[in-house]
C-alpha cells in the first residue's frame, strides 16, 4: 500500500489500482489523479480537513463514490450522501478495510465546543487520528500520520501519541499552520519519540510518498 501525504491533513492511500482518500480541507490544493477511488474518509467537520470544492472535483470522477464521516460532518454537509460512522465501526470497501477509533475532536479551549472526530485504521497496517491522539487500540501500526501542528495541539502530547501507538514508521501531518522552522522542530520531536521503540521517523512533503 502506497501512503502519499499531501497540503496540511490531506492523504492517499492506494492499493491493488484504487485509492482512498481522506481529508482534502482548505488548505489542500485540488488532488491530482483523484480517479479509480473506492472511498472519501473525512474524520470531522472542520474546514481544514474538508470543503465542497473538494468534494465536488472528486465526485465528478468518481460517481457514486462512498463517503465515511462522523455524525457531525452529515449534519454540516446536507447536500452530500454521507455514511455515518462512530468509533468500533467496521468497513470493507475496494480493497481497504477500515476501522474507525476515538469519537472527540481535541479540545481547542473550553469556550468551543467540541465536536465528533474519528481516527481511522487501515488495513490494521495505517492509522490516522484526525484531530485528536486516540490510540488504535490492539493495532500493530506499521506507518503513522501524527498531526505535528494546531491549535489544539501541545508537542509533548504529539510525543506521548507516537511513544503510545509505537509504529514501525512515522510521518509528519497537520502541519500547515507552521513555520518551516516549527514543522521541522515538531518532526525532530516525533523521530526521538518513534525511536524509543526502534521506529524512524520519514520525512514526506506534500506529494511525497511512503510505502507499506
Amino acid at each position: 500500500m502506497r501512503v502519499t501525504k499531501h497540503e496540511h491533513a490531506a492523504l492517499t492511500l492506494e492499493k491493488h489500482g484504487e485509492k482512498l482518500l481522506i481529508d482534502p480541507g482548505i488548505f489542500t490544493s485540488p488532488l491530482p489523479d483523484a480517479e479509480n477511488v473506492a472511498a472519501l474518509v473525512i474524520t470531522h467537520e472542520h474546514p481544514d480537513h474538508w470543503t465542497g470544492d473538494h468534494i465536488d472535483r472528486i465526485l465528478a470522477t468518481n460517481p457514486g463514490l462512498p463517503i465515511y464521516a462522523p455524525a457531525g460532518v452529515v449534519a454540516a454537509a446536507p447536500g452530500y450522501t454521507i455514511t455515518e460512522v462512530s468509533p468500533g465501526d467496521r468497513v470493507d470497501v475496494g480493497p481497504f478495510h477500515l476501522e474507525f477509533f476515538g469519537g472527540e475532536h481535541a479540545l481547542i479551549h473550553k469556550s468551543i465546543p467540541v465536536i465528533d472526530n474519528v481516527g481511522v485504521l487501515v488495513d490494521d497496517a495505517f492509522y490516522y487520528p484526525g484531530d485528536s491522539f486516540s490510540l488504535p487500540k490492539g493495532a500493530h501500526v506499521a506507518l503513522l500520520a501524527a498531526p505535528v501542528g494546531a491549535p489544539w495541539l501541545k508537542i509533548g502530547d504529539a510525543i506521548d501519541f507516537v511513544l503510545a501507538v509505537a509504529p514501525r514508521q512515522v510521518f509528519a501531518t497537520h502541519d500547515m499552520t507552521l513555520s518551516v522552522a516549527g514543522r521541522d522542530m515538531g518532526r525532530e520531536r516525533l523521530r526521538w519519540a518513534a525511536e524509543q521503540h526502534d521506529g524512524e521517523l520519514v520525512i514526506l512533503e506534500p506529494g511525497d510518498s511512503a510505502e507499506i
